[in-house]
């Protein structure tokens, strides 16, 4: 099911990250779409954002912001199990985001001379949720908890309107922010809602976000670069990727569930087993048949796995797994091998990475305590997961006394005339010509 690639002799860097599977998804293709749904909803507002509404979800909304008693409503409804669930995901997600959230620290490069770095959260930030082929509340978890847990103090989430829902989100969406506390809530989706973010709709009541995060699809990733000189952006999510570093020692089914855990999200998702065991490649591939015609959404599945984003890759040694899957620096990596630590060791590039035999990606995707919002598309060689840190800027804090900056007065004035800028090194000696004369 899966197609193979001999990488058992390795090319240079560059041959190898075009040789490795990846969807093809263009963001540059879908940009000018999204450019012109932003900038429709930046000249007619909230009427721009219902028609957007009618024609991709094929429902228009009442009313665009979620009215308080939907929210509770939808609460009220959810299933206690999944209540439960939700419960024990902001728990250990909460705990994980506060982690992330960096201490002030200070420096004293001398006597009198202090630079201290604090960390300050945005004002407020808009957070998307995807609608499309699945309803993901762990999304509203991921985005609000690291939001909350930075000390952000306005937060607003988007979804799709729904047309099996009279025009709402979806209502565990609905739920999940409720449990939140987040009762700025808006039934629009794509492009248009990640204009709104960042450009706000006076005529809801949307002000302008400083911060837009959350996964979607390719347009919506456009729209995040259409609108990064605007407001700070995460990553431009893709179709999610998981890459398993197996050897001989593995369980071939479960490298399969894993495998097609992912592939259900999304045709277009990338399956990927990289190994050094030619026999467990074929266990494999036996197995992900199996599983793949036996899963509800089958259809999906099998369209992910028989794409050319997915793959069997064999290499000669684990050290060459590594290799491949730093250039490839997926969204997810699962190791399962015989000395995972000897592994992870290698590996520099990757959103997530699951350690052992019990810890499957569909863990992060919900209860780990991790975040699951992940660069996708190779994105992880340069950017983080979303996190708290997303959410803070540092700011130096400067503090000399009178002696401290007197021992570096001929450094500055002598700099400052270097560099043709004569005010900067007399804005120096100004704070020494009362004391001198």
């Amino acid at each position: 099911m899966l197609r193979r690639l001999d990488l058992t002799t390795l090319p240079d860097e560059h041959e190898l990250r075009a040789l490795l599977p990846r969807p093809a998804v263009d963001v540059d293709r879908a940009l000018p779409a999204a450019q012109e749904l932003i900038a429709d909803v930046r000249e007619r507002g909230a009427e721009a954002l219902a028609a957007q509404a009618e024609r991709f979800d094929g429902v228009r909304p009442a009313e665009l912001r979620v009215p308080a008693a939907a929210l509770q409503e939808a609460l009220a409804a959810l299933d206690p199990a999944v209540r439960a669930a939700l419960e024990t995901a902001i728990e250990r997600v909460r705990i994980g985001s506060a982690a992330q959230v960096p201490a002030p620290t200070a420096v004293e490069p001398a006597p009198g001379a202090a630079v201290e770095l604090r960390w300050q959260p945005v004002d407020r930030v808009g957070l998307y949720v995807p609608g499309g082929k699945a309803v993901y509340p762990s999304s509203v978890v991921m985005n609000v908890v690291a939001a909350q847990a930075a000390g952000v103090r306005s937060i607003a989430v988007a979804s799709p309107a729904q047309a099996e829902h009279d025009g709402l989100p979806h209502p565990t969406i609905l739920a999940a922010c409720a449990l939140l506390g987040v009762d700025e809530v808006y039934a629009m989706g794509g492009a248009g809602a990640v204009g709104a973010f960042a450009h706000g709709v006076p005529g809801i009541g949307l002000a302008p976000v400083d911060v837009v995060t959350g996964p979607g699809n390719v347009f919506v990733a456009a729209a995040k670069r259409a609108v990064a000189g605007s407001v700070r952006v995460d990553s431009e999510a893709g179709p999610t990727e998981i890459l398993v570093i197996a050897d001989g020692t593995a369980d071939a089914e479960l490298i399969a569930a894993d495998l097609v855990s992912q592939a259900e999200h999304d045709e277009l998702a990338s399956a990927v087993l990289v190994t050094d065991d030619a026999a467990l490649a074929d266990r494999v591939d036996e197995a992900v048949a199996r599983r793949a015609a036996a899963t509800a959404s089958s259809a999906r599945v099998g369209a992910s796995l028989a794409g050319e984003q997915s793959a069997i890759v064999l290499v000669a040694d684990l050290t060459a797994a590594a290799r491949v899957s730093d250039a490839y620096a997926p969204e997810h990596l699962e190791i399962m091998t015989a000395d995972d630590d000897a592994v992870l060791a290698r590996i520099r590039h990757a959103g997530a990475i699951f350690l052992g035999a019990h810890t499957p990606v569909s863990l992060g995707d919900y209860a780990a305590g991790s975040n699951h919002v992940l660069p996708t598309g190779g994105q992880a060689r340069r950017v983080a997961g979303l996190g708290a840190a997303t959410f803070l800027r540092p700011q130096q804090v400067v503090r000399y006394d009178r002696a401290a900056l007197a021992a570096v007065r001929a450094d500055v004035v002598a700099l400052a005339a270097a560099e043709g800028l004569p005010a900067h090194g007399e804005a120096i000696e100004a704070r020494f010509e009362a004391g001198e004369a």
